[in-house]
């Protein structure tokens, strides 16, 4: 037996990898000889860059660089060293999470880390870039980042504009005769599950200036400043498309890196599948399983276990799913390639008591093993 695993992580208590092991264990009591490949899954969020290096045989390295509000923070990035790539969060570097609630204030806070961050992969040979930009703290643009690559960002006087989405306010001039060389050799693909544009009432200041500390002043303002950047960029000779999905995303971020950087933005699961290859893996199974912590209706929605059902199902190859919890209207899955689902609670318990990571992993390990004690019943039954 052929199988592919292809888990997300069940947050709070085992990481993709983790939980993919887990089954793999389960089935292999039931078929000591089966090919279990176990990959790894993830939407681009939180923990993105380290299931797919670790899951890819990649190293993460770890960095000092410009926290959201100028001051260093440490963190950390994956290096593929045989396909030159690197997998980074743009949350670690500048996301909501590094910000206290009474600090949050998009004028001042920067994307000037993540900056550093491609910065430093580049110095490690590093041409290809995969990023998640979810969770920001920041509504700048892309400016601070786009700084630390060596853009000139100057106000009137020539001088370089301040940090934040204040910077923008003052943004007379656009200069890129000091940008990093290596850039050109660079492509970036960028993990992006918001559609909304630059400016205006479905914009970047609009909906997610607020979360980030914004007052109705600063949102119009913001996004003022944000529509005056995207024309500055257009007659300085840049491909600035602001109204184009996902440009918004991440304070704007999404447009510094498609008008700047050539940037590809894709839904999330999309790009973490097609840099696995999952594809080529499940081709050659006979049977996929996917889950997730919780299973629902948004799973069907476009979530990273409906990513790989999609998959799947085009090559007509039977899906099931585990999960720690299923909700009532998790029966849309089963529209989406997800053949079966099985939550893995096997008595009562507190949700503290099955978050826990051991707890987790013999749930998930005696689940399976029962699955797949069916399946090989069901087979010898129909005489396969």
């Amino acid at each position: 037996m052929n199988v592919v695993v292809a888990m997300d992580s069940f947050k709070g208590s085992l990481t993709s990898l983790e939980a993919g092991q887990a089954i793999r264990e389960g089935i292999c009591r039931v078929y000591p000889d089966a090919d279990v490949q176990v990959r790894p899954l993830a939407d681009g969020g939180e923990g993105t860059a380290e299931a797919l290096t670790l899951g890819m045989g990649g190293t993460l390295r770890q960095v000092t660089v410009t926290g959201p509000l100028g001051t260093p923070v440490t963190t950390s990035y994956g290096v593929i060293p045989g396909r030159r790539t690197a997998i980074l969060e743009m949350a670690a570097a500048a996301g909501l999470p590094l910000v206290p609630l009474d600090q949050r204030n998009p004028l001042k806070t920067t994307t000037w880390g993540l900056g550093e961050m491609i910065c430093d992969a580049i110095r490690q040979g590093c041409r290809h870039f995969l990023i998640g930009i979810g969770g920001s703290a920041t509504n700048d643009g892309g400016i601070g980042m786009l700084q630390a690559l060596g853009y000139q960002l100057l106000d009137s006087r020539g001088c370089p504009v301040c940090a934040g989405a204040q910077g923008l306010a003052d943004l007379a001039d656009i200069r890129a005769q000091t940008v990093l060389p290596q850039l050109k050799d660079c492509t970036f693909r960028i993990a992006c599950d918001v559609t909304n544009p630059l400016c205006g009432p479905a914009g970047a200041s609009a909906i997610y200036g607020p979360q980030k500390g914004a007052t109705p002043r600063m949102v119009e303002q913001m996004d003022g400043w944000l529509r005056r950047f995207s024309q500055l960029a257009l007659e300085k000779g840049y491909p600035a498309r602001p109204d184009d999905p996902g440009a918004g995303a991440a304070g704007g971020l999404g447009f510094a890196f498609r008008t700047f950087l050539r940037g590809e933005l894709k839904s999330g699961v999309q790009v973490v599948l097609e840099e696995t290859r999952l594809a080529s893996c499940i081709q050659k199974a006979d049977l996929v399983v996917t889950g997730e912590g919780r299973l629902d209706a948004q799973t069907a929605m476009g979530k990273a276990p409906a990513g790989v059902s999609g998959l799947a199902r085009s090559m007509h190859k039977p899906v099931i799913a585990f999960s720690g919890c299923v909700t009532r209207d998790a029966g849309l899955c089963n529209q989406f390639g997800i053949d079966a689902f099985f939550p893995i609670l096997r008595f009562p318990q507190t949700l503290e008591q099955a978050m826990q990571p051991r707890e987790a992993r013999e749930n998930l390990i005696e689940t399976v093993e029962q699955v797949f004690r069916l399946i090989r019943t069901a087979r010898g039954l129909s005489g396969c």
